[in-house]
């Protein structure tokens, strides 16, 4: 009966801790081994003392991860070409009822603010998406991190800083992100290089991640000019040479993302970042190891 227990109250807090635990390490395997050993962790707690479940085991995977982190970075370093976070499709449903406070989770799991969180220290990073993210307050993150509350506050404020130095100021319209996603393919797949011009900033930038396993840049495109080209030339081969070239839309880290199926299988994840009317940001995903965890059908 214990471990009934144990397992149902693991059960409703797992949405949050998975979240807590993505947006420390930018990796869908990575947080699901940390939210694994937490289990392992509670599962064999003495928990008569545990007032408060949710903040014990946020406690708990939130040191975890920083352990992990510590070990990936390192393992990031020697990274082939950008390094992107893993597609993390996000579907809030009914756990976060209000729209304002969706769109803060939405927004602190955006590949251009995970992008900016690799280069926090891990301690920076904990409070940034414990604070940040989840609105913990500092002397909750204080006993979470084992650290003085004004201490927490001062690696509160240099995150934020760099955060807000780092990402990109972009007023988010889902509505109007989607659009330019259906037309960017639209545009691609008909080599409408024309079509595809009209759709991108003068300043555009194509970030594509592929860790030296399949085909993508090595270094960040720049400009209207480049950025088109190259997305003309890669989808006419692609599509030339990709068998069963199939596309879905999905809502990965906060957004509508193009999914390119390959024989049924996913090939690349195509994301883009929105202002004023013009793409800003390509983002194209296709190491294959950080494709496992999205849905086919």
């Amino acid at each position: 009966m214990a471990t009934d227990i144990a397992t149902e109250v693991f059960e409703e807090h797992r949405p949050v801790l998975m979240g807590v635990a993505y947006r420390m390490l930018g990796r869908v395997a990575d947080a699901e081994d940390v939210v694994q050993e937490g289990w392992l962790r509670w599962s064999g707690a003495d928990r008569s003392d545990v007032r408060e479940p949710r903040a014990y085991l946020v406690r708990i995977t939130t040191r975890l991860a920083i352990d992990r982190l510590r070990q990936v970075q390192s393992r990031n370093e020697a990274y082939v070409g950008p390094w992107l976070p893993e597609p993390y499709v996000t579907d809030f449903g009914d756990t976060v009822p209000d729209t304002a406070e969706q769109a803060v989770l939405a927004d602190s799991v955006s590949l251009a603010v995970l992008v900016v969180l690799e280069s926090l220290s891990p301690l920076e990073r904990a409070v940034f998406v414990l604070r940040e993210a989840f609105g913990y307050p500092y002397a909750d993150i204080a006993v979470t991190l084992d650290r003085s509350e004004s201490a927490v506050r001062q690696l509160a404020g240099r995150a934020r800083r760099h955060v807000e130095e780092k990402r990109p100021r972009y007023e988010v319209d889902p509505a109007e992100r989607r659009d330019l996603t259906e037309r960017f393919l639209a545009a691609a797949a008909d080599g409408d290089l024309e079509g595809l011009m009209s759709l991108l900033a003068p300043d555009v930038r194509l970030v594509g991640d592929a860790g030296g396993r399949a085909q993508a840049p090595l270094r960040v495109i720049e400009s209207a000019d480049k950025v088109g080209r190259f997305i003309s030339g890669a989808a006419r081969k692609g599509l030339a040479s990709v068998p069963d070239v199939a596309f879905r839309f999905l809502e990965v880290n906060g957004g509508p993302a193009l999914l390119m199926l390959s024989g049924g299988k996913p090939d690349s994840v195509y994301q883009l970042d929105v202002a004023d009317g013009r793409i800003q940001c390509v983002y194209i995903i296709r190491n294959p190891e950080k494709l496992l965890s999205l849905p086919v059908e």
